[in-house]
């Protein structure tokens, strides 16, 4: 290569690159270790770590949730098939996992309330951004609303997209915990939206309005675009129920532990009308030449490579073992036990929040906000920061410090594995932590 390009050494053909930005050759590493030596040195590291469980009880939330995870689930899902299972690009020799995401789309699709579920994406912030550029190629308008009521880290991760695609994105700012939207004389940003993106249940854990986000949606001819907490789809209608075009989520809660944050789940669903834009991947069903039942690919990213001038989207793969993983734990709760998982969730939550309400000093974040699923969100006589550094030295995650933006509060969530006796210690310890 070098002789081609007449040139004499390495150094040569880097001669472009900036000399500061050239890594130096001379690396500040330390000398090798035999394979015991750092097997031990990682082991100390990881030590240092402290994992939620009988050391440090969760209370916090913001997108990833202290849940059970079923041993049935794990057996089942940590079979070699499925921990070892890629890309399916061979249909004949890939019937088993084609059918397991097939069978999750299906899963996805009912607690969305809307026709169709793809074979899952990167996580809940990216499943945000590519509903968003489905919905301004589907409508042609650039710009984006926003509320405030969703994740603040998903709203940064659409900003970020969308300096690359253009997108004008606008924030709707809350009133009293909802999305305050504006009025249809007053403009907002350039021009009618192509996507309203909203939370429901929100950041907050208030629950949105949806009747109210589709007339908006109707009015200004934008696509209805729905973060929905997959959990509340046990007790709250889906909201595909409400009209949503596009809803997206966060799978984690059914089946994968919080792992230091990552990797998750995306969940996209969409009507029927949005398919031909879907990203990602789709697992059909078919029959064979001999009329048996079999799974395809029906639509995924290489069709959309061939069409590029016309695609919305350019990712490329799914998280097939932990797409396998939510739809195990989905097919094991059912309809009666996901409602039981939801029922337990709200009762905890309620019991956590009447806890913590009572003590001198801590109040609602957002006064007559409604009712809360599992996250609520509170107001302390100390920073939440700090409430947080001080629960932690005496065994609890306390919650999530939500920063300037809302009021410096704190956002607790408790799920179904915090028991009255977990619940009382973490209220008794937060009035310490508060004085």
């Amino acid at each position: 290569m070098l002789g081609l390009l007449g040139l004499s050494t390495l150094d040569d053909l880097f001669e472009v690159v900036p000399e500061a930005l050239r890594l130096s050759r001379t690396l500040a590493l330390p000398g090798g270790m035999s394979e015991p030596d750092v097997a031990a040195e990682m082991g100390r590291l990881a030590g240092a770590n402290t994992a939620c469980g009988p050391d440090l009880v969760c209370f916090a939330g913001g997108g990833a949730y202290d849940h059970e995870m079923p041993a049935a689930v794990q057996a089942v899902a940590f079979r070699s098939e499925f921990v070892t299972a890629y890309t399916p690009y061979q249909a004949e020799v890939a019937q088993g996992i084609l059918q397991v995401l097939f069978e999750y789309q299906t899963l996805v699709a009912r607690i969305t309330g809307v026709a169709v579920a793809n074979a899952s994406l990167y996580d809940g912030a990216t499943a945000c951004v590519e509903a968003a550029n489905l919905a301004v190629a589907a409508t042609g308008r650039p710009t984006v609303w926003v509320s405030r009521g969703v994740n603040p880290r998903w709203r940064a991760t659409m900003c970020t997209f969308a300096e690359g695609t253009g997108h004008a994105t606008v924030e709707l700012d809350l009133d009293r915990g909802h999305t305050a939207y504006p009025p249809p004389e007053e403009e907002v940003g350039e021009g009618d939206p192509g996507a309203i993106v909203v939370q429901h249940p929100n950041y907050l854990g208030c629950l949105e309005d949806l009747d109210r986000a589709r007339a908006v949606a109707d009015r200004t001819g934008a696509l209805l675009v729905v973060a929905f907490d997959p959990v509340a789809a046990g007790l709250l209608r889906p909201p595909g129920s409400y009209g949503a075009d596009v809803v997206v989520g966060e799978g984690q809660p059914f089946g994968t532990p919080l792992s230091f944050g990552g990797p998750y789940l995306g969940l996209f669903a969409c009507t029927q009308d949005h398919v031909r834009r879907l990203p990602g991947r789709l697992v059909g069903e078919t029959v064979d030449v001999e009329g048996r039942r079999a799974y395809v690919t029906t639509l995924r990213t290489r069709e959309q490579d061939i069409r590029r001038e016309r695609a919305s989207s350019n990712v490329c793969t799914n998280q097939t073992l932990i797409a396998v993983v939510c739809a195990l734990q989905l097919a094991w709760l059912g309809t009666a036990g996901l409602r039981e998982l939801a029922l337990r969730c709200a009762r905890a939550t309620r019991y956590t929040r009447e806890a913590l309400l009572a003590i001198d000093g801590v109040e609602a974040l957002v006064d007559g906000a409604g009712p809360t699923l599992r996250e609520f969100a509170v107001s302390l006589p100390v920073s939440a920061d700090t409430a947080i550094e001080r629960l932690a030295e005496v065994g609890f995650l306390a919650g999530v410090a939500l920063g300037e933006e809302y009021g410096d509060g704190l956002l607790v969530a408790a799920t179904e594995r915090r028991t009255r006796a977990e619940i009382d210690a973490y209220a008794g310890a937060m009035a310490k932590a508060v004085r």
